[in-house]
């Protein structure tokens, strides 16, 4: 690809020659400094052996032996930072994963958008309001997002809040995975309480009570947390995308047994649709790490320009190296999907396929609100694993904004958020998301595409 060649040398710092979009405009430069030696200075969040953990897990996922459950919120916030939030989240993709596993019967590999999703892209520069224009609102490691002249001028020391914020929820994700809060015999208690009446909620517990026989029957043969630990732990790794690239550059350091270089602000982090173009600084600051990647895959990409960067990012067609998170919407996926996993299968390039069903779902209510109409989602994760049935690939993921808050962002699911509600718990920083009724109706219908692509797998 032009301008990121794997034939120069690659440094940490090497993506400042290339074109940084979505970059913003700090108004200090010595104050910048400042804060990214200091964040040089700093423990790191994630370890090198823990990314290639997951690189490991993806690999089996590349290969068709398990599937990718990657969600989270849309951009982590300072104001609504609380152990509750964290815990529920952390419990509704808990949910959606025993869903997928049972009916799979494969494992999942959990990775949240949790722990340093902060940065957001934006279309334009400045937002207006009346007569006045100021700098867009980038996410809360950036500016502010009151609308006011003095939040929105980018202050490069919310990086140092937001390592510090990140530091602590990783903790506790830490803490709920192996701590005994993921133990499975612990299935019937992870339904929250306002998802309860929903129809998702009856089918978990009827799933529940079914793994709470088969975990009975299987401590009646000895085989119990105690001498099973995959019973009473789970694996949980942490994603973001990799857009404040002096933050990520900072918090990257060389792994002392292998000598390769590895981002530790998360064990996966992604390019975004609008930073993966010929000469980018993200693309060239990606290569380099020893993390596994994303890049988001929409309309504008063509399988030629897939391919090139497929070879830049993932020169090696390392297994579990490379995830590549779909988001056309659905009314274009049909369109476009088939002719790049065509590509990428006829070419042999060994990737994750995995499908963000919200970006490319986005509208405005006639009430003001940006929403996500859920029957939308849900036509876009059928299009995508009825494209993998049909050119014979693995449907390997699914890459959602989702809250365990009890939010209305999306409309429509079986608990029924119209447009006239979604003002009654709209709390999102930036895009909509789904609540954990949502995700938990989401979950079974993609548990229903993994069986029917067993079926096919069997059959052949």
């Amino acid at each position: 690809m032009a301008g990121n060649g794997t034939s120069k040398p690659w440094t940490p710092d090497s993506w400042r020659q290339f074109e940084a979009r979505q970059m913003p405009s700090y108004g200090n430069a010595a104050a910048l400094d400042a804060v990214e030696a200091e964040l040089k200075s700093y423990p790191p969040l994630v370890f090198a052996g823990e990314a290639r953990s997951l690189k490991g897990q993806l690999a089996e996922v590349a290969a068709g032996r398990a599937f990718l459950l990657q969600g989270g919120d849309c951009a982590e916030s300072f104001a609504e930072f609380h152990p509750n939030n964290i815990r529920d989240t952390f419990r509704v993709l808990l949910q959606m994963a025993v869903v997928l596993t049972f009916a799979a019967k494969m494992p999942v590999v959990k990775v949240g958008r949790m722990a340093g999703q902060f940065a957001k892209p934006r279309s334009d520069t400045h937002e207006t309001k009346g007569d006045v224009s100021l700098p867009s609102y980038r996410g809360d490691i950036v500016n502010d997002i009151g609308f006011e002249a003095e939040g929105r001028e980018p202050d490069p020391k919310r990086m140092l809040r937001a390592y510090m914020q990140s530091a602590a929820t990783l903790n506790l994700l830490r803490a709920f995975a192996q701590g005994g809060y993921a133990n499975l015999m612990q299935v019937h208690k992870w339904t929250l309480d306002f998802v309860g009446s929903s129809p998702a909620a009856k089918r978990y517990r009827d799933l529940a009570d079914r793994i709470g026989e088969a975990l009975r029957f299987m401590q009646a043969c000895g085989i119990n947390p105690e001498t099973a630990p995959q019973l009473r732990g789970t694996d949980f790794f942490t994603s973001h995308e990799a857009l404040l690239l002096g933050y990520e550059q900072a918090m990257t350091r060389q792994d002392s047994l292998t000598g390769d270089w590895y981002d530790t602000s998360a064990h996966l982090l992604w390019i975004g649709d609008r930073t993966r173009f010929p000469g980018s600084a993200h693309v060239e600051y990606l290569r380099g790490i020893g993390n596994p990647i994303g890049m988001k895959v929409g309309p504008s990409l063509d399988a030629d320009t897939l391919l090139r960067l497929i070879d830049t990012l993932n020169p090696q067609n390392e297994p579990g190296r490379l995830t590549l998170i779909s988001r056309f919407g659905a009314d274009k996926i049909d369109a476009y999907l088939p002719a790049l996993v065509r590509a990428v299968a006829r070419e042999g390039r060994s990737v994750v396929w995995s499908c963000d069903p919200m970006h490319g779902n986005t509208v405005k209510t006639g009430t003001g609100f940006k929403t996500r109409p859920f029957e939308r989602i849900l036509a876009e994760v059928r299009a995508f694993f009825a494209i993998h049935r049909a050119e014979g690939t693995h449907a390997g993921g699914i890459h959602a904004e989702m809250t365990g808050q009890n939010v209305t962002e999306c409309t429509g699911g079986a608990v029924a958020i119209t447009d006239e509600t979604l003002g009654d718990r709209y709390h999102t920083h930036c895009d909509p998301r789904l609540n954990a009724a949502q995700s938990l109706e989401l979950a079974f219908l993609i548990a229903e595409g993994l069986q029917q692509e067993l079926a096919s797998r069997e059959a052949a």
